[in-house]
């Protein structure tokens, strides 16, 4: 009989690292999404003051539709200046709590998940100047 309440909590408890797991697979596809879809609103922008708020946007826009807390991304640009054919990679991070429970929230200080998209600016964009990156 004594053996009926360790099983249950054993089973408690694996449940909940099967829960905690998911829920950072979960943000890595959120991530992942949001880093790819800064890069398409940013190389898809043809204004270069407008473009890195273009991607943030989209990037809050990305992980908000997944059901997670926009207030909680990070998103970083690395590449050189906007112009044609510059390559540009959008990385976002999210920090998972480290033990989520359900109905009751996250604990812990946290894992974080780390997505990142490279994308190139169009060729062909007008406005841009002559200045490229494009080899001609």
């Amino acid at each position: 009989m004594e053996v009926l309440p360790f099983g249950l909590l054993i089973f408690v408890a694996f449940t909940l690292v099967v829960a905690n797991a998911w829920a950072v697979v979960d943000a890595k596809l959120a991530v992942e999404s949001a880093a790819r879809e800064a890069g398409r609103a940013y190389v898809e922008s043809h204004d270069p003051e407008g473009a890195a708020a273009a991607a943030h946007e989209a990037a809050r826009g990305a992980v908000s539709g997944a059901g997670r807390d926009p207030e909680r991304l990070g998103l970083s640009t690395t590449g050189g200046p906007y112009r044609r054919c510059a390559v540009v990679e959008h990385t976002a991070t999210y920090t998972v709590p480290a033990l989520t429970v359900p109905f009751l929230g996250g604990f812990g200080g946290g894992i974080t998940v780390r997505g990142s998209h490279r994308s190139v600016v169009d060729p062909f964009a007008s406005g841009l100047g002559r200045s490229n990156d494009c080899g001609f």
